[in-house]
Formats: C-alpha cells, structure tokens, sequence
C-alpha cells in the first residue's frame, strides 16, 4: 500500500524529517504500507546524516520504500495513486492532516481541528503523527459533500447586491 505525503510549496521540514523517521515508518509498515511518495517542496531533507537530499531521490529505510522530490506540475495522479494522504492541510481520500504551526496566523490548525471534528479527516502534530498512523481508521472517515457551485455563486451574488 502506498502513502503520499505532501508539504505543499512551502518549508515544513518537521512533518518531512518525521515522515522518514523509524517511529513513524514503523506505524506505516505496522498498518501494511510499503511504500511512501514524499513531495516536501522547500524543506530540507537529511538522508541518513548525508546533508540535503537531492530533488529527486528513491531510498529504501526500515523495509519501505520512500521516494522523495520537491516539485512536479501536478499532484494528481500521486493522490489518486495513495492509500492514504498525509498532508499540512485540504481535501483528499483517507487523510491525516499535520498543520504547518509556524506559519502566520495559524490558519491550517483552525481549519483542519474543524473538518476532523465533523469527521472528514484526522488532524494531529508532527510529534503525534506515528500515533496518529497507529491508531488511524479511514472506515470511520465521513466523506466530503459533493461540491456545490451554486452556493458560492449564490454568496457572491448577495454580496454585488445581483439579488
């Protein structure tokens, strides 16, 4: 089972350097992942003490494989791919969200305390993240709406005063 991993364009070398750390591989192999898809877009990625990871690079640490780049025009086919989305924040099938706390204003916490509240997805901490994985299970996610254009057209209509 693969799990794809994304920090956004941003530098999160927390959520990163965990995701490649043996606590949280452990839990991965423990649930039957064999396989990590690691997008860390800014951050900085030490491999095993040797300094910055290349863009691009394909290792195997404790029995799973992890591949790591920092950016590709889309995403898409690596989310569809997955068996589970660990990500700083936003909508995918089974996803754990780990927000980026240092960033201005905090506003990934706020929005992924929410969505798991309303049982859409996991929130958790990059310290949490290997318990998180440990004890994580997508049956008990509620999946997103479907999307309703008409309700922000609605909003923004009430807003230019249209209607």
């Amino acid at each position: 089972m693969l799990v794809f991993v994304t920090v956004g364009s941003t530098k999160f070398d927390a959520l990163a350097q965990a995701t490649i750390s043996e606590p949280v591989l452990d839990a991965l192999r423990s649930k039957g992942y064999t396989q990590v898809v690691l997008q860390r877009g800014n951050s900085d990625l030490a491999t095993d003490g040797d300094g910055p990871a290349q863009d691009s690079l394909i290792i195997r640490k404790d029995g799973i494989e992890v591949e790591t780049w920092r950016f590709k025009p889309s995403i898409q086919d690596d989310i569809e791919r997955a068996d589970l989305v660990i990500s700083h924040g936003g909508p995918a099938k089974p996803l754990i969200v780990v927000p980026n706390s240092t960033l201005l204003g905090n506003h990934q916490e706020e929005l992924a305390s929410k969505l798991d509240s309303l049982g859409h997805l996991k929130a958790t901490s990059v310290h949490d993240l290997s318990a998180t994985i440990a004890s994580f299970d997508p049956s008990t996610m509620i999946p997103f709406p479907p999307f309703d254009g008409s309700k922000f057209r609605r909003l923004v209509d009430e807003e230019m005063g249209f209607i």
